[in-house]
């Protein structure tokens, strides 16, 4: 494929779009690639019902080159008002195959390769959930830190939204996802590096900006701690905090590129780059650091 003007193609990714809010829709409706060869990385966060999530991502897929998509935990909630009530499990598969109807890649798909500018890199989207692994200071155990969560008055709505089925909890759903992806991130080519995709962060140091600390439970697993440096990451792409922002750790950049609500991209001023590059490399900037942020829920 031929690049417009000229322009190489380029690795963009975006999360968190919450398409349900009106302004965040318009703002999605605005996206468009800078070249015909632009693939982008969707982490999660699209919307909670069917019909948003299809009408979000078909309208991506038919703007850039490739879209690449991992689900986050609105995905999978089982709201009220969605008339597809699927839950747990069969939701995911439901929404996989929906993606596949649209040409989107997703967790359960082979892992491509992007050839282009930064290239060649492993594309590898994930769906990892959570363990309840990244408690509070002085816990112990899942039921601990879940009980000092609740006297502090924050509990995820997954608590009553997102369902493991058939599995008995979503703790033991995330194990099984991280212990499958974990042999699949084990068998890609060891001469290429990676580009992770996952809506939660692999590491729990991202989390520690939080406002709420204890909403840290929600939001990833330490058994991943180490895959950025494991499984040669070039680049590690997340959402879910709501804390645009990128970070290093172990010289592995991190970017969290979510949107979030409307009250935060207007306070946080995320049109500044609602899409982000992630290949080629951007030149490095300073940043400063930012101010603590609500938990997403």
């Amino acid at each position: 494929m031929t690049a417009v003007s000229g322009r190489a193609g380029r690795l963009l990714a975006t999360s968190d779009l919450h398409v349900a809010y009106e302004e965040n829709r318009r703002l999605v409706a605005d996206l468009r690639p800078g070249s015909d060869e632009d693939w982008l990385l969707v982490a999660g966060d699209v919307g909670e019902r069917v019909e948003d999530i299809h009408w979000a991502l078909e309208l991506l897929a038919g703007r850039f080159a490739q879209v690449v998509w991992a689900p986050g935990n609105h995905e999978l909630w089982t709201p009220t008002n969605d008339p597809v009530e699927l839950r747990g499990v069969q939701r995911y598969d439901h929404l996989v195959e929906l993606c596949r109807g649209l040409g989107v890649l997703t967790p359960e798909d082979p892992y491509p390769v992007w050839d282009g500018p930064g290239g060649p890199v492993t594309i590898a989207p994930l769906f990892l959930l959570y363990d309840y692994t990244f408690r509070p200071d002085g816990t112990t155990s899942r039921d601990e830190a879940l009980a000092v969560a609740r006297d502090a008055g924050v509990v995820c709505t997954d608590e009553f939204l997102l369902h493991p089925d058939p599995y008995p909890s979503r703790d033991l759903w995330s194990w099984a996802r991280i212990e499958e992806t974990e042999r699949r991130l084990a068998l890609c080519d060891p001469e290429l590096p990676t580009v992770l995709i996952n809506h939660w962060p692999l590491v729990r140091e991202p989390t520690r900006v939080l406002r709420y600390p204890e909403f840290a439970l929600w939001c990833g697993s330490e058994r991943t701690a180490d895959w950025h440096v494991r499984f040669r990451a070039a680049a590690v792409v997340y959402g879910h905090l709501h804390i645009p922002r990128t970070t290093w750790y172990d010289g592995v950049r991190f970017e969290e590129v979510s949107i979030g609500y409307p009250r935060e991209w207007k306070k946080h001023n995320l049109r500044r780059g609602t899409l982000r590059q992630i290949l080629p490399a951007p030149a490095p900037a300073p940043a400063p650091a930012p101010a603590p942020a609500p938990a997403s829920g």
